[in-house]
């Protein structure tokens, strides 16, 4: 089994209220596969690099088991980001941002990863996320989908078409109220599950995350209750990716509504690192013992 995760690949920088840094890994895909990575043997991730980009990021996933063989590298510079957070460390200003190799890319997926059987279209344009899927050929192939406000807001079209060729979609809960037009997030489940996915999982944040089925199936898993919260940058991409490697370890092309919570479970663990320390500088060093016991701490607060 193999996952196969595109988006984006970036250089942050992020200030808080209480600290800053530079030149951090980031990227929706750069999280995932490292949360990934944990969860099952083979991850690919996919993206575009500018000359620029710091080679200790590369190494560091690799060292992890991520293959790096879709990564594009450009003579370009790298796509940056740069924010900060404001106290209660929800709210966040984007303070720049340079689109550079983003503007005009076109997604190529090597032949030999395109047969994965766990695709992870993250946060990239929709027009991007169609175009590696249309290059994804694995019989059977499950997919998982991410999205953000500006794609709601300029790209609406692409993204309904992305709706329809996907298993699972995974969005925040502001944007699930813009794209289904509704300030209840019980409407707005409902709603996105008729525009096509098999499965909608909603993201609280600090307050966890709530999945929706067809049939009126919901499963509300609460997040692990940190006391303090470093960098919030990448949890959700955390997220989405542990779900996504625990899947593919399971071995299957189809998954039970059961099996979606159990793998909400394992992303959730991964986030809860990720917004303990800068960019990924936790996540990238905890044990699979320290998942296990995060992992039981959570089943034992929920009772789950």
């Amino acid at each position: 089994m193999s996952v196969i995760i595109g988006g984006t690949i970036a250089i942050d920088n992020v200030k808080t209220p209480t600290a800053e840094a530079e030149n951090l890994l980031g990227g929706s895909a750069s999280f995932a596969s490292l949360a990934a990575s944990y969860y099952t043997d083979e991850v690919n991730l996919v993206g575009i690099i500018g000359h620029d980009y710091p080679v200790e990021h590369l190494e560091m996933l690799e060292s992890h088991g991520v293959g790096l063989s879709g990564v594009e590298r450009s003579d370009s510079e790298s796509f940056t980001w740069t924010g900060e957070y404001m106290e209660n460390m929800n709210d966040r200003e984007t303070r720049a941002v340079a689109l550079n190799v983003l503007e005009g890319w076109e997604v190529k997926v090597p032949a030999a990863i395109s047969g994965s059987d766990v695709v992870v279209l993250a946060n990239m344009s929709p027009e991007n996320q169609l175009q590696m899927l249309s290059q994804c050929d694995g019989e059977g192939k499950y997919v998982i989908a991410d999205t953000m406000d500006l794609w709601i807001d300029i790209a609406s079209d692409q993204l309904h078409e992305v709706l329809t060729k996907i298993d699972l979609f995974v969005l925040n809960e502001s944007e699930a109220r813009l794209l289904a037009k509704t300030s209840n997030l019980i409407l707005a489940g409902e709603k996105l599950l008729e525009k096509g996915p098999g499965m909608v999982i909603i993201k609280l944040g600090e307050f966890g995350a709530v999945l929706f089925s067809p049939g009126g199936r919901m499963f509300r898993l609460h997040a692990w209750p940190l006391r303090e919260v470093a960098d919030p940058t990448g949890a959700g991409d955390s997220f989405l990716g542990g779900m996504a490697g625990y899947l593919d370890s399971l071995g299957s092309d189809v998954y039970s509504f059961e099996e979606i919570c159990q793998a909400m479970a394992r992303g959730s663990v991964a986030a809860s690192f990720t917004c303990e320390a800068f960019s990924t500088l936790k996540l990238q060093e905890v044990s699979e013992a320290d998942l296990a016991d995060r992992l039981d701490g959570l089943r034992k607060i929920g009772q789950w």
